[in-house]
C-alpha cells in the first residue's frame, strides 16, 4: 500500500487540506445477474480481488461501473455493499455522476452519509453548459457536501473539457481535492501538471485514466492511475506503480507494455456490431468471469453482449497473458 490512507475521510476536508490521493484506484465494475440486478456476492469477490492485488483505493460508480446505466436503487446497493465489505481497508471514492447540479447533490449527500472517502463529479451534461456554469456546479457540490471532491474530466462522454485555470483556481480555493484526467491528451495532462507544480498546489492530486500510458503519466508527475483494466489485473497496475515510485523505469515500461497487450481484450467485438464502450465493458466482465471472480458477464442494457467468438478472443488474450 502507498500514500493514500483511511485518514482521507469526509471530515478531513474542507476544514483542512485533503491528503494527496496517490496510487492505483481502479474504477470497480458492477457485476449484474442475468435479470440485471446487482450481483452482490460477485461484487464482494471483486472488491476482495482488488484489495488482494495491492490497490490503494477503490472508485465505485464510475464509467467502468456502468454508472450511467444504473438506476438509483442499483447505485444504493453498490454503495452499501462496497462500503460495508471494505470496512476501512482502503478508501472508497464514490461517483456522483449525473446531468445537473441538483441531481448530483442528491447522489453526493447519500455518498457522504454512507461514509465515503471522497466524491467524484463530471461537468454537467446533456444541457449546453457554459464554463462559468461548470465552475458554479463544482463549487455548489463542495459547499453542500463535506467530503473531498474530485473532478472527472471526461470529454468523450460529457462533451466539454475542464479548463485548467478553473481547476487550479478551485484547488487553491479548497473546492477540489483532485482530478481524474480521462481526456487521453498527454500534452494537456503535462501542461496541467506543470501549472499545478508552478502554483505550489502539492495536495491537488492528478490521476490519469489512460491505462495504456501510465508509465509516461507517472514520469510526468501524475500521482496515480484509475485504470478500467485494473479490474482484470490489479496486481499488474500495483506493480507498475511500485516500479515507477522506485524510479525503476525500465521495469515500469516493461509492465506497461504487458498491460497494453492485455488491453487488446477490448477489441473483442467489431465496431460495426456494437459500440466501443460495450465491447470494452463486456470484455472486462468476460475476463473477470473467466478468471473466476464474478459469476456472469452481463452488461446493462442497451449494451450488446459479447458472443461466443468474442468471448473466445478474451479467453485467448488472457491465456497469452498467463492470467487463466
Amino acid at each position: 500500500m502507498t500514500a493514500i490512507t483511511a485518514t482521507t475521510t469526509a471530515t478531513a476536508f474542507p476544514g483542512g487540506a485533503a491528503p494527496a490521493l496517490t496510487g492505483v484506484v481502479p474504477p470497480v465494475c458492477t457485476p449484474l445477474t442475468p435479470d440485471f440486478e446487482v450481483d452482490v456476492d460477485s461484487l464482494r469477490r471483486l472488491v476482495d480481488f482488488q484489495i488482494a492485488g495491492g490497490v490503494d483505493g477503490l472508485f465505485i460508480l464510475g464509467s467502468s461501473s456502468e454508472v450511467a446505466f444504473l438506476p438509483d436503487s442499483h447505485r444504493a446497493v453498490v454503495v452499501d455493499t462496497v462500503l460495508r465489505h471494505v470496512a476501512g481497508q482502503v478508501p472508497v471514492l464514490i461517483g456522483v455522476i449525473d446531468m445537473t447540479t441538483m441531481r448530483v447533490l442528491d447522489h453526493a449527500r447519500r455518498a457522504v452519509r454512507a461514509g465515503c472517502a471522497g466524491i467524484v463529479a463530471t461537468a454537467p451534461f446533456y444541457t449546453r453548459t457554459h464554463p462559468a456554469e461548470i465552475e458554479v456546479h463544482l463549487r455548489s457540490i463542495a459547499e453542500q457536501c463535506e467530503a473531498p471532491l474530485y473532478a472527472y474530466d471526461l470529454p468523450v462522454s460529457v462533451h466539454s473539457n475542464l479548463d485548467h485555470d478553473m481547476l487550479l483556481r478551485l484547488a487553491a480555493d479548497g473546492v477540489l481535492a483532485g482530478l481524474k484526467d480521462s481526456t487521453g491528451d498527454d500534452g494537456s495532462l503535462r501542461d496541467l501538471l506543470v501549472a499545478r507544480n508552478d502554483a505550489g498546489l502539492t495536495t491537488f492530486s492528478v490521476l490519469t485514466g489512460s491505462e495504456l500510458t501510465v508509465d509516461s503519466a507517472l514520469r510526468m508527475g501524475a500521482d496515480g492511475v484509475v485504470p478500467g483494466l485494473g479490474n482484470v489485473d490489479p496486481h499488474g497496475y500495483a506493480t507498475l506503480y511500485r516500479h515507477a515510485r522506485a524510479g525503476a523505469w525500465d521495469l515500469a515500461v516493461r509492465e506497461q507494455e504487458r498491460l497494453l497487450r492485455l488491453m487488446r481484450i477490448v477489441r473483442a467485438a467489431p465496431p460495426a456490431r456494437m459500440g466501443r464502450g460495450s465491447s470494452a465493458l463486456g470484455a472486462f466482465k468476460a475476463a473477470l468471469q473467466l478468471r473466476g471472480i464474478i459469476d456472469h458477464a452481463v452488461t446493462a442494457p442497451p449494451q450488446i453482449p459479447l458472443n461466443e467468438p468474442e468471448i473466445d478472443h478474451v479467453r485467448r488474450t488472457l491465456i497469452a497473458a498467463g492470467l487463466v
